[in-house]
């Protein structure tokens, strides 16, 4: 694997984009502070909780700027090889921010009508963009840890936002004793990996587990790769780990749980994708079965789970679940071939899922949010607009052709089939029919049910450029995919070092 040492270079270079970032959730915090009145009323926040997220709006897509600025062209470590750059964090990191930046803008008028504007959230987001971006380009467990803690802080505050909503309180105690749990057990895993290697660094790591030449390793080694496994399972929200997600995404004030579903996600699955080809690649047999049970499991507790639910946050929460288990497929795979079928799975699913929350967001009777799917009745007759919009996110989703969904998981099975899963390619056609019928049965009460309180025609200035701008991608990405399949393509490659 080709590697430029970031000495020979400027050894700041490659983290200028969370140096940045990290600096400016600072500079946040101060200009929320001295822009507010400590004794003003609820219209003042809103007006210092605007300001931020402007500058933290602008600030992302600065750093989405750097982040493209210092792509180097060979692989590039730095910060005592705990840090690495290269096209696989690239591509990811401009996901990241898009789905960071994005996020945001939608936030703005749903903090303000439900009276919780105040520029911590904002800021909170950027601090938490700067954990995600950490992970990414993790070449070391330690760094890894980092990043991921600094994350999970932000998120928690961030689901329990809404102070004065139980539901939203309770969503964030769920998270963080879940979550804790599961970061002492990615400890421990890496406690094992440690004593038994001598190292945590991911390089090294690779060096010992490829030498190990198709030998079983040791039982320690195995019981912390699974600890790890698990560990990291858990931040993705995939079955059996999956536990937290209905709850949270359902409490969780509906801009941070459209936030969850999007960054972190993708964040915590390019780390796992790291995680596995790169310090564990020597041990694929071993951990190659594990990730087919727990993509199996995942597809099916998304399809089957999701039949039931009448709140369409929950909804979402278990097509979230089931997507992971999609995207789980190409790793399974262990091949360029699936690694590059989730970075465009995961690419397409930032903006149709982005996309479907832009729409639940405007869910509005009486300025009061509603997120019942039968309130959703008679759309059609009442918002056009609105009603196709979700009817193409919703075929996305369920990856109806020709919109942008079904090429995703056209990629997908393509890998599983290539790498001989043909019972996980079969499991996952099979739990996307079954899924189908309720992502189409949003659009049959939408077209075809009668509505009985219609609901608001509102729809945010930023809500509606967000949900035509994902739209437009979803719908027409058949016309022109090249440049994603080429950065994709690309990125695998400079992932496995091919």
């Amino acid at each position: 694997m080709e590697t430029t040492s970031a000495g020979d270079i400027l050894i700041l270079g490659p983290v200028l984009p969370e140096i940045f970032l990290a600096l400016t959730g600072m500079a946040l915090l101060m200009v929320g502070v001295f822009t507010r009145d400590p004794e003003g009323d609820v219209a003042d926040q809103a007006m210092a909780a605007r300001l931020v997220n402007r500058l933290a709006v602008g600030a992302l897509l600065v750093a989405l700027v750097l982040v493209v600025a210092v792509s180097p062209e060979a692989r590039v470590t730095t910060l005592g090889d705990m840090f690495v750059l290269d096209g696989y964090a690239v591509f990811f990191k401009v996901l990241v921010l898009l789905a960071s930046m994005l996020s945001l803008l939608m936030s703005s008028q749903y903090l303000e009508l439900v009276r919780s504007a105040r520029f911590e959230y904002p800021t909170l987001v950027v601090f938490a963009t700067v954990g995600m971006l950490m992970m990414i380009s993790a070449n070391d467990f330690l760094a890894l840890y980092i990043g991921l803690e600094l994350q999970s802080l932000c998120l928690y505050v961030l689901a329990t936002f809404q102070r004065e909503d139980v539901r939203s309180s309770e969503a964030g105690l769920k998270y963080f004793i879940l979550s804790s749990l599961a970061s002492g057990i990615l400890l421990y895993g890496i406690s094992l990996i440690y004593g038994f290697t001598g190292t945590i660094n991911f390089d090294l790591l690779g060096q010992v587990f490829v030498g190990y030449g198709g030998e079983v390793p040791p039982l320690g080694v195995l019981t912390g790769l699974m600890f790890v496994l698990a560990g990291l399972a858990f931040k993705i929200s995939a079955v059996p780990f999956h536990m937290w997600t209905p709850d949270v995404y359902d409490g969780a004030p509906t801009p941070a749980t459209a936030f969850f579903s999007v960054g972190p996600k993708i964040a915590a699955v390019a780390l796992l994708m790291r995680v596995m080809m790169e310090p564990f690649v020597g041990l694929v047999d071993q951990w190659q079965q594990v990730i087919v049970l727990i993509s199996i499991a995942s597809m099916l507790v998304g399809a089957f789970a999701a039949i039931v639910q009448t709140n369409i946050k929950r909804l979402m929460a278990y097509s979230s679940i089931g997507h992971v288990g999609y995207a789980l497929m190409g790793l399974a795979a262990g091949s360029e071939a699936g690694v590059r079928g989730v970075m465009v799975y995961m690419a397409i699913y930032l903006f149709m899922n982005l996309g479907a929350f832009a729409c639940i967001l405007s869910m509005r009777r009486r300025d009061t949010m509603v997120v019942g799917i039968g309130d959703l009745a008679g759309l059609s007759k009442t918002q056009p607009a609105l009603a196709a919009a979700l009817a193409i996110f919703m075929f996305s989703l369920a990856g109806v052709p020709p919109v942008a969904g079904f090429f995703a998981k056209l990629y997908i099975f393509v890998a599983a089939v290539d790498a001989g899963l043909f019972v996980l390619a079969v499991i996952g056609v099979l739990s996307s029919v079954v899924a189908a019928y309720y992502y189409l049965r949003i659009v049959k009460i939408m077209y075809f049910d009668e509505a009985t309180q219609p609901l608001d025609r509102a729809v945010g200035r930023e809500v509606g450029w967000v949900m035509l701008g994902t739209g437009v991608l979803v719908l027409l990405f058949f016309l022109y995919p090249e440049p994603l399949l080429a950065n994709a393509a690309s990125a695998a490659t400079a992932l496995l070092g091919s």
